[in-house]
């Protein structure tokens, strides 16, 4: 009889202890899968960061991002599958009072999940290495966006105490007889040609069709006026003029300013003037500036007023 429940005890005890075998081999895999997907996320940051400060390669830089994400992605979805509770519960409604079996079939649940993180304090640490290790990374990217522009995107070379001539691509200063009707020329300030702030509209126009805003009466030379060549909705060069119409259109989506009415956007999406230039003529008769910019020039951005 001893021997027969011995037996039989043995036969329910061992499928038990194979199952229980097994579930550990199951979790030292899994285990293993995340601490090696973590360790994958750490080593693809850091490669990222390193390439970063070495000057850069896209190729290496999207290979090691990719490394970072994808093994901090596996090792959350291998940890979620693995170690989290999966089983679905369903309460009674609409009693919402838990009952004190509820709160101590809670207590256990937590404490046994703490237990569960506990046991597993080297993946934690891991966990957190990778995404601190990303962190530290994506922060070196910022190093790219330059110094604070402060008021340099609302000033060009113009701006000064003295009067700056004009010039043309070449350098050359410009006099109001190189100007033809119903053409236009791009100007620079001197010892800035080319420079990507300060493109200049010469215009000579009808001055007796001429509406000057209020305050730039004296802004003309004869019948030669000055104008930012960047439109006001993203900057790009405007170049086009209608002469019969006095019109400036920009050729990206279409912007069209009026010349003789202080450059006002007449059609498309710009919403500001094309800022004006002050011009006078010095003593060796060259054309100069006499200030900066009526706006600051170029497209849009959030501290920026209508000019």
């Amino acid at each position: 009889m001893t021997a027969s429940a011995n037996q039989e005890n043995n036969g329910a005890t061992t499928p038990d202890r194979a199952e229980g075998a097994a579930e550990r081999r199951a979790d030292r895999r899994a285990e293993r899968w995340v601490a090696g997907a973590f360790v994958a996320s750490i080593a693809g940051a850091l490669t990222l960061a390193v390439v970063y400060v070495l000057g850069g390669q896209a190729q290496w830089e999207g290979a090691a991002l990719a490394l970072a994400l994808g093994g901090l992605g596996v090792a959350v979805v291998v940890w979620a599958k693995s170690f989290m509770p999966d089983d679905e519960v369903t309460e009674a409604r609409p009693e919402l009072a838990s009952t004190q079996e509820e709160v101590a079939a809670f207590t256990k649940s937590f404490e046994a999940g703490e237990e569960t993180l506990a046991r597993r304090g080297l993946l934690a640490k891991l966990g957190l290495g990778a995404v601190g290790a990303l962190g530290l990374a994506a922060l070196f990217p910022i190093r790219s966006l330059g110094p604070n522009p402060g008021e340099g995107l609302k000033s060009t070379p113009f701006a000064g105490p003295d009067p700056v001539r004009l010039v043309d691509a070449e350098g050359a200063p410009i006099r109001p007889a190189e100007l033809a009707r119903s053409s236009l020329l791009t100007a620079w300030p001197e010892g800035h040609a080319g420079d990507a702030a300060s493109p200049t509209l010469l215009l000579q126009i009808d001055i007796d069709e001429f509406n000057p805003v209020a305050g730039r009466e004296d802004w003309v030379v004869g019948d030669i006026v000055a104008y930012s060549k960047l439109c006001t909705h993203t900057g790009c060069p405007v170049g086009l003029y209608q002469t019969d119409l006095d019109l400036l259109l920009c050729p990206c989506h279409q912007s069209t300013f009026d010349v003789l009415n202080g450059a006002k956007p007449v059609f498309g999406p710009a919403a500001r003037p094309l800022p004006q230039l002050p011009l006078a003529v010095d003593d060796d008769g060259f054309l100069v500036a006499t200030g900066d910019f009526s706006g600051p020039v170029g497209g849009g951005f959030w501290d920026r007023g209508r000019s």
